[in-house]
């Protein structure tokens, strides 16, 4: 198994999937009604790919989960041409911080990074904070969910595609307990491969402090998680098979 998909919540996912494309020079893969997806190369082999699906109304709940854009020495470059793509200047309480904090077309909050020597050989997606109530703990849960492995950063703890390239998948100590019934609008999805036994896979997660959720959202084809501080993810059945 393998961490595959950003899952992003959209009012409208043409609109916000184009930005972000446009933001991270990604490839379109689905531009249907209801769903759009588009891939971030990591490696040549490797990648990631951002689903952006509608939902019937704005997802105010806290973003435990963002997008940290490499700036570096072009940060201020970098944040004007997202202005100009229809990004706004946004205040989430950060004070005086090195990186500028902007919302997409839809308000979600994400970050154009200064420079940092964690973020050699990104590309364009710097890192993927996500918030956790105990970093040491979760990031032995993701490595071994997503194949990650661990790596430099500024975070407490950090995982990264085992070829060393591509963003960061930083632990960080949350700022409060994830909320009952409130939904990530950002979520992380890992694709099982040939072999992998789903009802293996659930064990393992039960196992290692997450649990499985099932949430009234019809038939679906994955099944839902969360992992030990409460945030959801997909597990997606093998590519060909269920």
């Amino acid at each position: 198994m393998f961490l595959e998909n950003l899952g992003i919540d959209a009012l409208d996912p043409r609109r916000l999937g184009r930005f972000w494309e446009e933001a991270l020079g990604t490839t379109t893969l689905t531009d249907q009604p209801g769903i759009f997806e588009t891939r971030l190369d990591i490696d040549g082999e490797a990648y990631l790919d951002l689903c952006f699906a509608r939902v019937p109304e704005p997802n105010r709940s806290p973003q435990r989960l963002h997008l940290d854009l490499l700036g570096g020495s072009a940060q201020q470059e970098i944040a004007r041409r997202l202005r100009g793509l229809g990004a706004s200047d946004l205040d989430v309480g950060q004070g005086e911080v090195p990186w500028i904090v902007l919302g997409d077309v839809e308000g979600g909050a994400f970050c154009v990074m200064e420079e940092r020597a964690a973020y050699t050989g990104t590309g364009p997606l710097a890192a993927l904070p996500l918030d956790s109530a105990d970093p040491e703990r979760d990031a032995e849960f993701w490595a071994w969910l997503s194949g990650w492995v661990p790596a430099p950063a500024v975070a407490p703890r950090t995982l990264r595609h085992p070829s060393g390239r591509g963003p960061l998948l930083e632990l960080c100590p949350e700022p409060a307990p994830k909320q009952p019934g409130a939904k990530n609008p950002i979520h992380l999805d890992v694709r099982l491969e040939g072999g992998d036994d789903p009802d293996e896979v659930a064990a393992g997660i039960a196992a290692r402090g997450g649990a499985e959720l099932f949430p009234d959202w019809g038939e679906l084809p994955w099944r839902v998680f969360r992992d030990p501080s409460g945030n959801e993810l997909c597990v997606l059945p093998a590519a060909g098979g269920a």
